[in-house]
């Protein structure tokens, strides 16, 4: 994360109800089509706080064509990853 100067840090709940967001969601979204979907408005820098940590921690990608959801918290996908070699 980058050390900018922030007005204001998400709460927990905050940051869960971004990410059940994307989360359901069935195809890339944009930020606005994002802060449209919430049930609660943010701030855009507050979103911004959100999404980068997401990317950072590898559940979403955030691109110029939108958002997209990519953790896979599958048990028999974490356990094939580990089991498998690497070519």
């Amino acid at each position: 994360m980058e050390l900018t100067k922030v007005i204001h840090y998400p709460n927990l709940k905050t940051i869960l109800m971004v990410e059940n967001t994307i989360k359901n969601a069935k195809d890339l979204i944009s930020r606005e089509e994002l802060k449209k979907m919430l049930p609660k408005k943010i701030m855009h820098q507050t979103l911004n706080l959100i999404l980068e940590y997401l990317e950072d921690s590898g559940k979403i990608l955030d691109g110029r064509k939108g958002i997209l959801w990519i953790h896979n918290s599958s048990p028999k996908l974490r356990n094939a990853i580990e089991e498998g070699t690497e070519i």
